[in-house]
């Protein structure tokens, strides 16, 4: 499997582990979440949600969980 590197604005990225706690939401539901309420999509938050997506998938292979 490639590895996809992400250069993440950091203020933006707190914020949106804010909002995801607050709104008792995992970071990939909170970002799915805005880009549903977004007409304009954000490539910043749909390649994030790629990535936190890959990193699950990675995590439940390793962990045997399918």
């Amino acid at each position: 499997m490639g590895r996809l590197v992400l250069e993440v604005d950091t203020q933006l990225y707190a914020s949106l582990q804010r909002a995801a706690r607050a709104g008792n939401l995992s970071l990939e539901q909170e970002c799915l979440r805005r880009l549903e309420e977004s007409e304009c999509h954000s490539r910043y938050i749909q390649a994030l949600v790629s990535e936190l997506r890959a990193d699950e998938e990675q995590r439940r292979a390793s962990d045997g969980i399918t």
